[in-house]
């Protein structure tokens, strides 16, 4: 039999021979030290112009000063549109990593990630997300990075040409994982300095006259080591 001793109580429970004794347990997020857990929810603009292939909708990119690095746990989007597309098309909006992210992108709506904004505790320092961005009415500047050649996720879906308003609600991409590494037994995405992530469209080009909108929620947290 086996005795697991805590380190701080010094209470005892047997192991083993004692296995109809429950053992007591509480699941919790790892420890982030000095850094916090965050988590944001964003909307872009309505978008209403056709978008070229590979245009950039929403930019996360972290820079750190503590050493610390960012764990992404989970990344979901969704989409409405209230104007049907003039043509019919196969769209994918998909996720790369970024890499050497030497200088912001720019456009659209910049995320507020200083103070007490996307904190899940008050008490966590503030973000290290130098910035994060989405679309208002069309695509991203890109900024200065390297974005990996293979996407790790990508979610695909149609549009069509028929009367958009005799549908509800209106939904061109219901609320989806687009990364999601706990659902699959994986890993999270671990950013250092200067790293991050995009959303983009695919290489076909999004179809003229639909206007729609775009909402993504980030899940992370801000760790000394991982």
């Amino acid at each position: 039999m086996a005795v697991i001793e805590g380190g701080v109580s010094a209470a005892l429970q047997g192991v083993g021979a004692e296995a109809a004794s429950g053992a007591h347990a509480i699941v919790m997020p790892y420890a982030h030290g000095a850094g916090g857990w965050y988590r944001m929810g964003v909307s872009s603009g309505t978008i209403a112009v056709s978008l070229a292939a590979n245009s950039e909708l929403f930019q996360f990119r972290y820079v750190t000063a503590a050493s610390r690095v960012a764990v992404v746990q989970r990344v979901m989007i969704s989409a409405g549109a209230n104007v049907a597309a003039t043509g019919a098309a196969l769209l994918t909006l998909r996720m790369a990593v970024a890499r050497a992210w030497t200088a912001a992108g720019t456009g659209g709506t910049r995320i507020t990630l200083t103070g007490d904004n996307a904190q899940l505790r008050t008490s966590f320092a503030g973000s290290e997300v130098n910035d994060a961005g989405i679309a208002t009415t069309g695509a991203l500047t890109a900024g200065t990075k390297t974005l990996d050649t293979t996407d790790i996720g990508a979610i695909s879906f149609g549009i069509g040409t028929g009367a958009i308003t005799v549908s509800l609600p209106l939904t061109v991409l219901p609320h989806v994982d687009i990364f999601n590494p706990f659902a699959e037994g994986g890993h999270p995405l671990v950013l250092a300095n200067q790293e991050g992530f995009v959303i983009r469209n695919g290489a076909n080009a999004f179809p003229a006259g639909m206007t729609w909108n775009l909402s993504v929620n980030v899940l992370w947290a801000e760790v000394p080591a991982f």
